[in-house]
């Protein structure tokens, strides 16, 4: 599957391995988030050119202070929550309950309940979703191989915490292929 990915995007898909296996990310399973947490360490990549270029150099720390945030939400996006209390249910609340009974992060999913794991870390649905449409990116932008660069375009189009977290930091798929590709770069995969 990775025969197309350069170098920099390798190192991606490995420091999301590293973020799950480690403390960093939690969790039994590469997602979107982790994959983001990697791009965010990267220096001297696509990825991190059009990352710097958009502002995003300095906030960095804000973009995970926001997955955290999200994490502890059980991964509900802003959106989502909002709607929520739309219907007169507070997010904050719901949280705040459960992590007064069961501890902070009881809605994040990092179970130690380990009965159920294999013992090895897999690719969570939407990460494979991100990798896959990695691939229609750029071959969208008719590039000849997959970089940091069409990952992290491929995570702006998933309706999900990550897309959201860089909107919010300006971080769009517009915005991405403009600094990419230059106006020309318009053509969208999805």
């Amino acid at each position: 599957m990775f025969e197309r990915f350069t170098e920099d995007a390798r190192d991606v898909v490995k420091s999301a391995y590293a973020y799950v296996e480690g403390s960093g990310g939690g969790g039994r399973c590469v997602e979107p988030e982790h994959l983001l947490l990697a791009l965010l360490d990267r220096e001297g990549s696509r990825g991190s050119f059009a990352l710097g270029a958009l502002g995003l150099g300095e906030g960095r720390e804000s973009v995970r202070e926001a997955l955290r945030e999200a994490r502890r939400r059980g991964g509900l996006t802003q959106a989502e929550t909002d709607a929520l209390a739309g219907l007169g249910i507070d997010v904050a609340e719901i949280v705040a309950r459960v992590e007064e009974a069961y501890g902070v992060g009881a809605l994040s999913g990092d179970r130690t309940d380990k009965r159920w794991w294999s013992g090895r870390t897999s690719f969570g649905r939407g990460a494979k979703d991100v990798l896959e449409r990695s691939l229609r990116v750029a071959l969208a932008q008719r590039d000849r191989h997959i970089g940091d660069e069409h990952i992290l375009l491929a995570l702006t189009v998933r309706p999900e915490v990550p897309a959201e977290v860089l909107a919010g930091h300006g971080v769009t798929y517009a915005s991405l292929t403009r600094v990419l590709y230059g106006s020309g770069g318009e053509a969208k995969a999805g």
